[in-house]
């Protein structure tokens, strides 16, 4: 039976993680390893200057004082009896889309075991102005389930990931799926100056206005579309235009 690494960035106990847990039991033998707390927007954080400790919470779950990395890296190396044969990290209560992906704790999972050669892919839920309390996660493990079957029996491609963005819509208002690249994505106004009781100025980085370009084939444009986005990532971000344009271009000596 394949042994299924599960994980995310918002924490062992949310909603999100146990409904793909359920599914991913459907696979093979399931095993959640995921942070004590939410941890989101720790990117690919390691924890390198404290210990770190692992607490069994029921059978093949198991909660850490660290990153959704670590989770990953202790996870593998330490807890599962073997090998997975993948690793999903999710399902996120929130979207990761375009340049979000790059602070994105759950994505970064995914991209630790990609590191490691294991296939993965990371899930989220686009909420748009949902309450985040009463969130349904029925259709994502759904499609979580059907990738989950495709990568057992054809894994990925070397080096890369799965970014699946789901709508938060009704089921029957999805109109399928698209595969799509990485969009561009900023926010406007996202550092907020606080003042505490005695005055003294602090800032608070969140929130904002997103801007976002626009393009047919991105995984922003699906999802406002409502398509299940789905993007592969590849770990080596080497530009090679201008790798080859630098040879051709540039070069100096400083001896």
């Amino acid at each position: 039976m394949p042994i299924i690494l599960v994980t995310n960035d918002d924490g062992v106990h949310s909603p999100g993680i146990i409904s793909l847990f359920n599914a991913m039991k459907k696979l093979g033998e399931a095993f959640i390893v995921a942070p004590d707390r939410e941890r989101s927007a720790v990117s690919h954080s390691l924890t390198m200057h404290r210990p770190l400790k692992i607490e069994e919470l029921r059978e093949h779950v198991y909660s850490l004082n660290g990153t959704p990395t670590d989770c990953v890296a202790i996870g593998i190396n330490k807890i599962l009896p073997g090998r997975p044969a993948f690793v999903v990290s999710g399902i996120n209560k929130g979207a990761n889309l375009g340049d979000d992906i790059t602070y994105s704790g759950t994505v970064s999972a995914a991209m630790e075991s990609t590191i490691m050669g294991i296939p993965s892919f990371a899930v989220s839920l686009v909420i748009q102005g949902q309450n985040r309390s009463s969130l349904d996660f029925d259709a994502s493990s759904r499609a979580a389930l059907e990738i989950g079957k495709y990568v057992l029996e054809y894994s990925l491609p070397y080096d890369t990931l799965l970014n699946v963005n789901m709508p938060a819509v009704s089921a029957n208002l999805i109109k399928g799926i698209k595969f799509t690249r990485q969009g561009k994505r900023i926010y406007d106004d996202s550092i907020q100056e606080t003042f505490d009781p005695h005055g003294e100025k602090h800032y608070w980085i969140g929130g904002g206005r997103p801007f976002w370009e626009h393009g047919e084939d991105t995984d922003i444009q699906a999802i406002q579309d409502n398509y299940i986005s789905i993007s592969p990532i590849h770990l080596d971000l080497t530009n090679y235009d201008a790798l080859n344009f630098l040879k051709q271009r540039l070069s100096f000596s400083i001896l």
